[in-house]
């Protein structure tokens, strides 16, 4: 049997999309003197520009290459213990904003709840989670997307993709079990196809 691989390449050509709450993040920006922010994508000019224009701290823990590592560890102690070991390592600040992207949708519900019960850990009383899941679309690329932030606040995902695997298209229900310690704030339908979240905790 031949094995049948989709080329996202030929279904979708990248274009930026816009993400009417992570441009409400950008927007209450200024609003604060103070910003901590935990990136879990690559490190990207524009994110740390964008971040650089106002008071804040940006800490990057890129976890796309650790994904079947996190998936792998069936014991949740140790899944946390390894978490906190690939993030930044806590300083006197709270964190304030988590940028996850798309990274959820490639961790299982017991990874998914480790990374982010470490996250709350950090975090402090109104922390924001904004995230984007595989909602209408049932596959998604292989590997986790590597989203940039356009002048106009809208994202733009630079990865190359060329095969995809099923989505679990998390329900809400299946993201408030597994962020035991987040609330979701808001969320809406995208035009891709996405659904963007944002959680407090």
């Amino acid at each position: 049997m031949i094995a049948r691989s989709v080329n996202l390449a030929r279904i979708e050509q990248p274009e930026k999309f816009n993400a009417p709450l992570f441009r409400s993040l950008v927007e209450n920006l200024p609003s604060r003197e103070r910003w901590v922010v935990l990136d879990l994508g690559a490190a990207r000019a524009q994110t740390i520009s964008l971040f650089g224009q106002h008071n804040s701290r940006l800490d990057i823990a890129d976890l796309a290459d650790e994904v079947n590592e996190l998936n792998a560890l069936s014991d949740p102690q140790l899944a946390r213990n390894v978490v906190e070991a690939l993030l930044p390592k806590c300083k006197d600040e709270a964190t304030d904003l988590v940028l996850c992207w798309d990274i959820m949708n490639y961790l299982e519900r017991p990874a998914l709840s480790a990374v982010m019960s470490r996250i709350a850990a950090r975090g402090r009383n109104g922390t924001l989670v904004h995230a984007l899941i595989f909602y209408s679309h049932t596959h998604m690329p292989t590997r986790p997307g590597c989203y940039v932030p356009q002048e106009d606040c809208s994202l733009l995902d630079v990865a190359t993709h060329l095969d995809a695997r099923p989505a679990p298209r998390y329900s809400p229900d299946d993201l408030t079990q597994c962020l035991a310690d987040f609330s979701i704030e808001r969320a809406m339908l995208l035009s891709n196809g996405m659904q963007e979240f944002l959680f407090r905790l």
